[in-house]
């Protein structure tokens, strides 16, 4: 018997070509409403700097705004690239949000600066970026001082984060690498594997076991907790999510290759040239997605499931119509079997 799949959203805000990146966020808010309806566990928002293609500079802004709009479901971020900031600020920010919407709040912290280099140097300048090998005791920090518990020895144990809040957020580790897994692993944090990234993800099974077998229960979590960002597009038929999908390919491909200027129209996707070396591309990078008719994303989903031993899935879906976002996760949720909220919102 096939286990009851728990699903989530993590949305990086997709800008469409032509339109602004105010229209891509008011489709966030949206998107969290009608997806806490449909059963989703939990929406998390991404954090990208100087992307044509997405919208989501600041997820700390952003989950406000989503949790506002809703009730029930958990909001958080998917993630705060750390390297970038103090931890203390960053552990305000989310002080906050827990006391505006107590138990309803996830951080998720990201290593990766989820931007190019140059765009790294600016949101540190006139400092200089961080050193990634402080990211370990930037996130020791962080929980210290959501947790109001740094050690007596460190040197900020005597200031204290505000406000103080009735709880604390759930803080997740997100990461495609073995460095994150073995860190969520030696904090006793519950770890989220980006999937949907492309990158290695041969070795994403591989990763997420190193993470289960080197687990090490903390006060936080007892024992290992995983959860797989996946990319999908369902639609009422395979001929029907293909031809959708197509946007977000040529979207991913001009992205990669330096053109990003938001999601291109269906129309534009399918009249595009591919160059052989994009169609090989092209084809590698949907081999990663779950694109299809709901049975067929479903089963495809348990696949995944049962390779990453976790039920604990977030689903990321992008293309060029809101409209065709939305109904993908209503199909998933309905295939899925997720139990709606009706009265939610």
């Amino acid at each position: 018997m096939v286990e009851q799949l728990m699903l989530s959203v993590v949305d990086q805000s997709p800008v469409r070509d032509g339109d602004s990146a105010g229209d891509a966020l008011r489709d966030t808010i949206e998107l969290a409403a009608v997806v806490e309806k449909l059963g989703y566990q939990r929406y998390w928002l991404a954090e990208h700097h100087s992307i044509a293609n997405f919208a989501g500079t600041s997820p700390e802004v952003l989950i406000g705004q989503v949790a506002a709009r809703t009730k029930t479901i958990r909001v958080g971020s998917g993630g705060v690239m750390l390297s970038h900031y103090s931890a203390f600020k960053v552990a305000e920010n989310f002080r906050m949000l827990e006391a505006l919407y107590p138990g309803r709040i996830d951080l998720g912290i990201g290593r990766a600066p989820g931007s190019d280099q140059l765009t790294n140097a600016a949101l540190s300048y006139p400092k200089r970026p961080a050193d990634i090998s402080h990211f370990p005791q930037q996130v020791t920090d962080v929980i210290g001082h959501l947790g109001g518990n740094l050690d007596s020895g460190h040197v900020f144990s005597g200031i204290r984060a505000g406000p103080v809040p009735t709880g604390m957020p759930h803080v997740w580790l997100l990461g495609s690498r073995y460095e994150s897994a073995y860190m969520a692993a030696s904090l006793g944090l519950p770890f989220a594997y980006a999937h949907f990234f492309g990158l290695g993800v041969e070795e994403g099974p591989q990763i997420v076991d190193g993470y289960r077998k080197s687990f090490q229960p903390s006060e936080y979590l007892s024992e290992p907790k995983v959860n797989i960002g996946v990319q999908v597009l369902c639609a009422d038929t395979e001929e029907a999510a293909l031809r959708i999908a197509s946007s977000r390919n040529l979207a991913r491909l001009k992205s990669v290759t330096g053109r990003a200027r938001g999601v291109p129209t269906i129309e534009e996707a399918l009249a595009y040239e591919y160059a052989s070396n994009e169609v090989a591309y092209t084809q590698q990078y949907t081999r990663l997605c779950v694109d299809g008719a709901p049975e067929q994303v479903k089963e495809r989903l348990d696949e995944l499931a049962k390779m990453y031993q976790t039920q604990d899935l977030s689903i990321v879906t992008i293309c060029y119509a809101f409209a065709d976002r939305v109904r993908s996760y209503e199909l998933v949720a309905q295939v899925c079997g997720l139990e709606k909220r009706p009265d939610c919102c």
